[in-house]
């Protein structure tokens, strides 16, 4: 079954071009999103402009593929990563960052549906999971909406603030 009717999507996943350069410098060097993901300095427009033109964007070379959420009127809202790609188990783990001024506006959730999708029945998955900090109610709550279940809480899995915190194991069957 879709998670969204195509009919209704006002956002769109697709692949990274160099104009998205400007994007990606901002969503990488947001000190407040280092927080929820593995990065921990900053990245210079030279290395990220070595990432979109050497990425192959080839989940099954990569290991990862990462997309930008495209509104109806072509602007990037957010990004959309799927990493940690399992092709033997079949499952692969979810990321996602809407812009500040882009979040409540359904991007999120348009988003997750195309990605589900995608993984479903592009790349036959079994599973796709996050690992989201248990504080971070909004991003729960996105998850819930579009059928990922709690598996696991993962005691002191994140580090932030100068303190660990627990994070929550989300999980789709597809």
């Amino acid at each position: 079954m879709k998670c969204l009717n195509p009919a209704d999507a006002t956002v769109r996943l697709r692949a990274m071009e160099p104009e998205d350069l400007d994007f990606l410098y901002s969503i990488e060097n947001d000190d407040d999103l280092w927080e929820v993901g593995i990065t921990n300095a900053p990245y210079s427009r030279y290395t990220l402009t070595s990432y979109i033109v050497n990425n192959t964007n080839d989940i099954y070379t990569d290991r990862q593929v990462r997309f930008v959420m495209e509104n109806q009127e072509g602007r990037a809202v957010g990004m959309l990563d799927i990493t940690h790609f399992d092709p033997r188990h079949l499952r692969a783990e979810i990321g996602i960052v809407v812009a500040d001024h882009d979040r409540n506006q359904g991007y999120g959730r348009q988003a997750l549906c195309h990605a589900i999708d995608y993984c479903r029945d592009i790349l036959h998955l079994h599973q796709v999971f996050a690992i989201i900090d248990k504080g971070n109610s909004s991003s729960l709550a996105l998850f819930r909406s579009v059928g990922f279940q709690e598996g696991a809480v993962l005691r002191q899995w994140l580090f932030g603030h100068e303190k660990y915190t627990d994070a929550v194991l989300m999980q789709i069957f597809l």
